[in-house]
């Protein structure tokens, strides 16, 4: 089955070289055009689409957004937004994971890559480039140093839970993250959906922002 993809820009140029690009791929369909927030809230629905790729700056309403936007509507609980942006600035970063975005990845990336990205959080996976990681990382350094207490928001994670979401931070996938604690696949699977519930996060790139955030992972850190 193929991904349906929106493309929301407000460049014509780069909307059409977007096509062009996506259009080559057997597993990927662009749905729609959008040169603003609104008409790509509006084809997130109308399109039926699974992905939309999504820049920040754009008239009428900007990308976050727009984000902020579908991430709200119910109806619109299986469609994931990849930002595709210029401006890879903390607050821009920080901004697009709180309101919802599954992704975010730099224009100049190379081409693949943006591809690899559509079809990463089409897959209900988590994509930072290294470029906003290190925003992330920036962002939390910024912040006031915390104490050693669970913060309320993981306050009602287990053990084994609080471990998992250490690791879905350092963006393993979940077979990876099965291999590190011996467990199935489908045992982190159903950890992972457990912890999205209890924290109320979207998906895993709400996640990685909410270990970083609340201080249970901090920048350098690694498990195992």
């Amino acid at each position: 089955m193929s991904i349906r993809v929106v493309i929301a820009d407000d460049q014509a140029l780069l909307r059409s070289a977007l096509v062009n690009l996506f259009g080559a791929e057997d597993d990927l369909d662009v749905v729609g055009e959008a040169g603003t927030g609104t008409e790509a809230v509006a084809l997130a629905r109308s399109a039926q689409a699974d992905v939309i790729v999504m820049d920040i700056r754009m008239p009428d309403m900007d990308g976050i957004a727009a984000t902020a936007a579908i991430a709200a509507d119910e109806d619109l609980a299986g469609v994931r937004v990849l930002i595709l942006t210029t401006f890879e600035i903390p607050e821009n970063v920080m901004a697009a994971l709180r309101a919802g975005a599954s992704g975010f990845l730099a224009k100049d990336a190379d081409p693949a890559e943006i591809v690899r990205a559509v079809r990463t959080v089409a897959a209900g996976d988590a994509l930072l480039s290294p470029a906003a990681t290190r925003s992330v990382v920036e962002r939390i350094l910024a912040q006031p140093q915390r104490s050693d207490e669970t913060p309320d928001s993981l306050a009602s994670l287990t053990a084994r839970e609080l471990e998992v979401l250490a690791l879905v931070a350092q963006a393993l996938s979940n077979d990876e993250i099965a291999a590190q604690l011996v467990v199935s696949p489908l045992t982190v699977k159903t950890h992972v959906s457990r912890i999205l519930t209890k924290t109320g996060m979207r998906d895993r790139a709400q996640l990685v922002a909410l270990a970083y955030e609340s201080g249970l992972v901090t920048p350098g850190h690694r498990s195992g």
